[in-house]
């Protein structure tokens, strides 16, 4: 990267701070960790950071109490033509309180394919899937039991929706509240619902630059007039399309 791509960067990621700090602390309060961009070299590290750049957790309570807490971090880079900021790593990780494993890891690894680029790993134990991934004759289980380790539910990649349609922190925290009622401040639902309106928006928009040629017959169906361009923008090579990675 040139001094200017990397000042841009800095600043994006900055921004990207900001807004994660104003969904966290519209959730869940005003003492809520703020998020920092910290420079990494290639890559810009956004989480919540203290002044040690020690790596904080968020804290969430019910009635009060402090029973569970999320590990967030994402690592941001240039999208390949260097126009957008994209996401090349990210971790959302619940905790219950005092216990070392987690009990659920929403990640997301921008290269990957296989496992799935987004994908959620549930820390539990059911002995049928155990059974079940002992049954695999090829892959990933059978690859485990050859070094005589044990399949485990927590090893298995769920995949969320693709590498555009993946769920957000926001997702997160409105699973939190649904299914545990966690502690909230007041107006919390207006900010969650806004900043996951801005996050469908800004990945519709990244799928549609995948699929151009689809959106446009969308609109077009919705009574749009839509004109081809004279000169049309480079396009990626369709293995190269995110849109259609699993």
């Amino acid at each position: 990267m040139t001094a200017d791509e990397v000042k841009i960067l800095d600043s994006l990621a900055e921004g990207f701070a900001d807004q994660l700090t104003t969904l966290t602390r519209g959730v869940l309060g005003e003492d809520t960790p703020r998020f920092h961009a910290l420079n990494m070299g290639s890559r810009i590290r956004v989480s919540p950071i203290a002044e040690n750049e020690v790596v904080q957790r968020i804290p969430i309570r019910i009635d009060g109490q402090e029973r569970l807490s999320l590990s967030v971090r994402y690592f941001c880079c240039w999208d390949g033509s260097s126009t957008f900021m994209a996401t090349d790593q990210a971790d959302v990780h619940l905790f219950y309180q005092g216990v070392p494993d987690p009990l659920l890891r929403y990640e997301y690894v921008r290269n990957s394919k296989e496992p799935p680029g987004a994908h959620l790993q549930v820390h539990a134990h059911r002995d049928e899937m155990a059974y079940l991934l002992r049954l695999a004759d090829r892959g990933r289980p059978t690859q485990g039991l050859r070094r005589d380790k044990l399949p485990r539910l927590a090893e298995m990649h769920l995949p969320v929706g693709g590498h555009r349609m993946r769920p957000a922190l926001e997702d997160v925290l409105l699973l939190l509240q649904r299914e545990f009622a966690i502690d909230t401040i007041p107006g919390w639902r207006a900010v969650l619902d806004e900043h996951l309106r801005n996050w469908r928006l800004m990945q519709l928009k990244t799928a549609v630059r995948d699929a151009p040629d689809a959106a446009a017959q969308v609109l077009r169906s919705l009574g749009y007039s839509v004109v081809e361009p004279t000169v049309p923008a480079a396009r990626q090579a369709p293995e190269d399309v995110k849109l259609f990675w699993p």
